[in-house]
């Protein structure tokens, strides 16, 4: 399982390798080093909270559509633009400051 953290043309890719014993600490501090490149700080955006959601939304979706992803996107995660793209792809974007637009995509190992 790939995740794919991109801010304006930029962009940095986290191999998740078990996604059943998610590392979110270690995904967070990656997440954050590339925010604070780019002179930005997270600023309470939850994405220690929406990744393990994210994340069991698309894991083994090799059998077709994920109900977990699709009910992601329908109920929502806090201030988080999210969209399932077919193929078992999870999105989510926010807004940081400086009107910048942090994207976060999954996708899943096939």
């Amino acid at each position: 399982m790939e995740l794919d953290v991109s801010m304006d043309n930029d962009s940095l890719s986290i191999t998740i390798s078990n996604p059943f014993h998610l590392d979110v600490d270690s995904i967070m501090e990656k997440i954050e080093v590339f925010v604070a490149s780019k002179g930005l700080k997270l600023n309470g955006m939850d994405i220690k909270g929406l990744l393990p959601k994210m994340v069991r939304g698309i894991a083994g979706c090799e059998g077709g559509c994920p109900a977990n992803a699709l009910e992601l996107v329908d109920s929502g995660f806090k201030n988080f633009d999210l969209a399932y793209i077919e193929g078992g792809i999870l999105t989510a974007k926010g807004a940081l400051e400086n009107g910048k637009v942090l994207h976060l995509k999954i996708f899943p190992d096939f």
